[in-house]
């Protein structure tokens, strides 16, 4: 008597053939497979590319400076020093550019998300004459290059009496018309039902702001804050046309300094890339733990 195989076990056997878990019809075929691992291979060297100067300038700064000019990009600090950052933080006005740029950063950044999160709601939910010219407004600004405004910044900045402050440095940094349309954009994404039943609660235009829709904008919040954070941090133009006095020079403005030449003499490429290395690690930093907010924040606020 002869067994006739079921056709259970017969798919079962072609498992076992192929590997577990893998049936031959989901089995990557040969070419396809080394299609993948060059993508990868690609990847990885455009990678290596890419981060290569960043690591350059990372070991450079702990090189003397005979060393960072015999071989300016090798990997392999020899000797390895600490001089340059110790001279930056104990010999020079280092700390005083970090000190201006953490309070001037910290204040643009913290106005940037308030002040822009009540113009997108503005925008977004009130009524009023000329709403869609002061959006076309916001539109025309965003594509105007930042250089043209400099002279006209700094004629408003003198004439209000506030150049060279902080009042100057600040104030003009305290709104941007991209995070202004970012905020706009995503409170016409939320459902109005919500601020309808807050309405009908008795809440007030800016209760229901403050206390149902922006909590709900937790995504583009974290994204103005990143944005603020590092567009403040790095900038340049404006702190040129804003002050003068050495006190109230930030890292941008210093560094910039250093390294032109104008404040060392000779090659000096170990210090001016500590200073980089360090100008790098706030927004590195924020970049990174904000991403993962960013990543897994929800949307969604009723039940429809």
């Amino acid at each position: 008597m002869t067994a006739t195989a079921s056709p259970q076990t017969t798919v079962l056997a072609e498992q076992r053939i192929d590997g577990p878990g893998r049936p031959a019809k989901h089995r990557m075929s040969g070419k396809a497979l080394r299609w993948q691992i060059g993508l990868y291979v690609l990847l990885i060297v455009l990678a290596v590319i890419y981060i290569y100067p960043f690591l350059v300038q990372v070991a450079t700064s702990f090189k003397t400076d005979a060393a960072a000019a015999a071989d300016p990009i090798s990997l392999a600090p020899q000797p390895f020093t600490w001089a340059a950052y110790e001279r930056l933080f104990l010999n020079s006005d280092f700390p005083v550019w970090f000190g201006n740029s953490v309070v001037v950063t910290l204040f643009v950044t913290a106005g940037r998300v308030f002040f822009n999160s009540l113009a997108g709601y503005a925008l977004a939910r009130l009524q009023f004459r000329g709403r869609g010219v002061v959006f076309a407004a916001l539109i025309a600004v965003m594509a105007v290059p930042s250089v043209v405004l400099l002279i006209p910044k700094f004629l408003v900045i003198n004439q209000l009496g506030m150049y060279d402050s902080y009042a100057g440095m600040i104030l003009p940094l305290l709104v941007d018309a991209a995070g202004v349309f970012i905020m706009k954009n995503f409170f016409e994404s939320i459902p109005p039902s919500v601020e309808e039943q807050a309405r009908i609660d008795g809440a007030g235009t800016f209760r229901i702001f403050w206390s149902v829709v922006l909590p709900m904008a937790r995504p583009a919040l974290i994204t103005i804050v990143i944005l603020s954070f590092q567009g403040s941090w790095n900038e340049l133009s404006h702190f040129v046309i804003s002050t003068q006095s050495p006190e109230l020079t930030t890292l941008t403005k210093g560094v910039a300094a250093l390294a032109s030449g104008q404040l060392s003499q000779g090659s000096q490429f170990p210090l001016k890339l500590a200073a980089a290395a360090i100008m790098t690690i706030p927004v590195a930093v924020v970049f990174f733990i904000f991403q993962r907010r960013i990543m897994n924040a929800s949307e969604g606020a009723v039940k429809e």
